[in-house]
């Protein structure tokens, strides 16, 4: 698949939305959908994505399009898909239809995570996207477990005593995985043709299927609009989101690793100097860049050992 037969399919998802200007979401969804080559059913958790999509009587979504509360879109996108099953098992539906949950951090790995769990332990046929944009971005900028170590939010400020937020952030991928579900991977913007293919891979796979997607925010970011792929495209060569996935058959994990920066890999200050929410890091507090440098390489390490075995 290349970007001339993209394309070329109709688009799901259009121009029109209040995302903000360089918001990465816009681009990833839209990347999602392209990718899917059958009729889709979408479940939006309440985000950024759907206060700006979805707005009455207007919407950019052609698609059957489900909005839901801020946690509870892996319990409705499970129920439907349970309906549809019932219905295709009756002959009363002759399609083939593929389900996607679409969900932030704050959605998903905090007050979502016990239904996503949920979901994932019963088998359900969905893919699961998190559009991680590392806050709540669209209540105000509040710290979320997704949130990085020593960033600036409006509930992590920056002081004598604080530094930003003072815990690493959750790894969601790895909780996805210790469910044994068939397909979890890790995506980004910058990478776009790796981004599609995942989804593809996704949906081509019986049972639960998740993905997690690096989502530039600039207002939550503190960085230029027109620079929101080049911010991920650091993010990925300073190993801070490493492109990966992770097959699970019979219980055996199989991780692949999509890309390895080698000798081009950057020190993460590159990423950190990027963004406004780190500013407080760029001359002062080095101890603090230490340690984020020291926990990207620690995990770095285990993953490309994980991914050769």
């Amino acid at each position: 698949m290349n970007l001339k037969e993209l394309s070329n399919r109709k688009a799901r998802f259009t121009g029109g939305h209040t995302l903000c200007p360089g918001c990465g979401e816009g681009i990833i969804v839209r990347a999602v959908l392209q990718a899917i080559n059958q009729q889709v059913v979408v479940g939006c958790a309440t985000s950024c994505l759907e206060v700006s999509t979805s707005k009455f009587p207007q919407t950019s979504w052609k698609c059957s399009f489900i909005h839901n509360a801020f946690e509870n879109v892996s319990a409705t996108m499970s129920g439907v898909e349970t309906a549809y099953r019932v219905l295709k098992r009756k002959n009363k539906i002759k399609d083939d239809i593929k389900f996607v949950a679409f969900a932030g951090d704050g959605g998903l790995c905090d007050i979502g995570l016990q239904s996503f769990s949920g979901a994932l332990e019963r088998g359900h046929n969905v893919l699961f996207i998190c559009l991680d944009n590392e806050a709540y971005q669209n209540t105000g900028i509040q710290r979320s477990s997704a949130t990085p170590y020593g960033a600036w939010t409006s509930t992590t400020q920056i002081g004598e005593k604080h530094k930003g937020k003072e815990q690493f952030k959750k790894d969601i991928v790895k909780i996805a995985v210790a469910h044994e579900i068939p397909y979890v991977a890790q995506a980004s913007p910058s990478n776009y043709l790796d981004l599609v293919k995942k989804v593809s891979t996704a949906v081509s796979i019986n049972g639960p299927s998740f993905i997690n997607i690096l989502s530039p925010c600039v207002p939550g970011w503190r960085y230029l609009q027109m620079e929101s792929i080049h911010v991920c495209r650091r993010a990925v060569d300073s190993c801070f989101w490493p492109l990966y996935e992770v097959f699970v058959e019979n219980g055996v994990e199989k991780w692949k690793l999509n890309y390895d920066p080698k000798d081009k890999k950057e020190p993460v200050i590159n990423f950190l100097r990027m963004q406004g929410r780190f500013k407080h890091l760029w001359n002062d507090n080095k101890d603090i860049v230490d340690k984020i440098q020291a926990n990207i390489d620690r995990k770095w390490e285990e993953l490309k050992k994980r991914c050769s075995v």
